[in-house]
């Protein structure tokens, strides 16, 4: 093996995530190499934005670079269930910020960021795999494969592992565990959507539940091309009883909801549909010896509300002045400044995660009555401000959750 190469910051993965550590880090004057395994552009899932995104964005300096794909807008979220449709906008809400964002083919927005990362002065170097690391407060060192089977030896000054759902540090330090969440699967494709339809609002989400079976829920993401992404996510039993095909198994379930049915009813597939199967996950820690773990590397939840990019950039955001402020000499509290404060966000998101699973949160979002305060605070936190304790549903969110279901529940059973 060759000497080592050395870099100031070694980032693992060219998601967001670390396209967003990237981009501060060489704007604040290190040396970054991203490493990603795969070529760019290419298909990801997780395409409906939060609003809180922007501000992350606008942090690293990669919102003009965003702005650029010209993404369909998105301000909020519809619901539907058999004869019920309710809609959470997300420019009314209890906490400050955006109310707006996009709508967004990831292999577009993910190629977008990283080129303007690299734009910045980061190196990226495309086709390569991190085999091994030796975890090591001032020097970690990874192994990279490039895809003729060449090993390099890469020293940094701080890894970060932006690997998404590769895991790489999770799988090479042994740091998996169980997320707690139940295993389910999602389904899911593009198509033409040739929708139509008069009251379908292509600057919201489409969030449907199943007619038989309320753990089983869809997506519809428009976006600004005509095209769109559909799916469904459920538990394998339900699912494999739909079909022979994971193809059959989708447009059956799809046909199974009315108003998917509908708004569906002329779409043209331009994608194979894709399986994705046990994806939430968990690590014991986010940080080591000259390492931090971001977004998806360390913490999946579920993509019921389009929580995975914003994790992901607020880690990035979060962890990127604080390899800065260790480089040059201070001594970082990485449990109290990073790990405690995203888990904290990441808690407030598994929450409504739960809620969403038992029932709770579809009887609180289909309640037709309900305080506007209560409303827009419930809006903020599907906005993707998980962080703003300021909002009494992110400061207890369980809480008030469970109380405010009680009571949607109470008036359903009076009227």
């Amino acid at each position: 093996m060759e000497q080592p190469d050395r870099t100031d910051i070694a980032i693992i993965g060219a998601g967001p995530s670390g396209a967003a550590a990237a981009a501060w880090l060489v704007r604040a004057g290190y040396s970054v190499r991203v490493l990603e395994r795969a070529h760019f552009p290419r298909f990801s899932i997780g395409e409906s934005l939060l609003p809180q995104c922007m501000v992350h964005l606008e942090t690293c300096g990669l919102l003009a670079a965003a702005e650029a794909g010209n993404f369909q807008p998105k301000n909020g979220a519809a619901f539907c269930r058999a004869d019920d449709y309710t809609t959470i906008d997300f420019r009314d809400k209890f906490s400050p910020g955006p109310g707006t964002t996009w709508q967004i083919e990831r292999a577009d927005f993910d190629q977008r960021l990283i080129e303007g990362a690299r734009a910045a002065g980061a190196q990226v170097d495309f086709g390569v795999t991190v085999t091994a690391f030796s975890a090591d407060p001032e020097r970690p060192q990874l192994t990279v494969v490039d895809e003729a089977g060449e090993s390099q030896a890469l020293d940094a000054r701080f890894v970060l592992d932006a690997s998404g759902y590769g895991r790489v540090l999770a799988r090479l330090e042994k740091l998996d565990k169980p997320s707690g969440l139940a295993t389910r699967c999602a389904v899911f494709t593009h198509v033409e959507d040739c929708i139509d339809a008069g009251d379908y609002d292509r600057e919201k989400i489409l969030i449907g539940v199943h007619p038989h079976h309320p753990e089983v829920w869809y997506w519809l993401i428009p976006f600004s091309n005509g095209r769109a992404s559909t799916g469904v996510v459920a538990d394998i039993r339900v699912l494999e009883a739909a079909g022979d095909t994971d193809e059959e198994r989708l447009w059956t379930l799809l046909g199974e909801e009315p108003r998917f049915a509908r708004l569906l009813k002329q779409a043209t597939p331009v994608r194979d549909v894709r399986r994705l199967q046990g994806y939430s996950a968990d690590i014991t820690r986010l940080h080591g010896p000259g390492y931090a773990v971001l977004g998806n590397a360390g913490e999946f939840l579920d993509p019921v509300f389009s929580s995975g990019v914003t994790i992901a950039l607020d880690s990035a955001v979060r962890a990127a002045p604080l390899v800065a402020r260790q480089l040059e000499g201070e001594s970082v509290d990485w449990d109290h400044d990073f790990e405690i404060p995203l888990r904290r966000g990441v808690a407030t998101f598994r929450e409504f995660v739960e809620a969403w699973y038992d029932g709770r949160l579809p009887s609180i979002i289909f309640h037709t009555e309900h305080q506007p305060r209560v409303k827009q605070m419930i809006a903020s936190v599907l906005a993707g401000y998980a962080w703003d304790t300021d909002n009494p549903f992110v400061a207890a969110s369980r809480r008030r959750l469970n109380s405010l279901a009680e009571r949607c529940s109470l008036d359903a059973e009076a009227t």
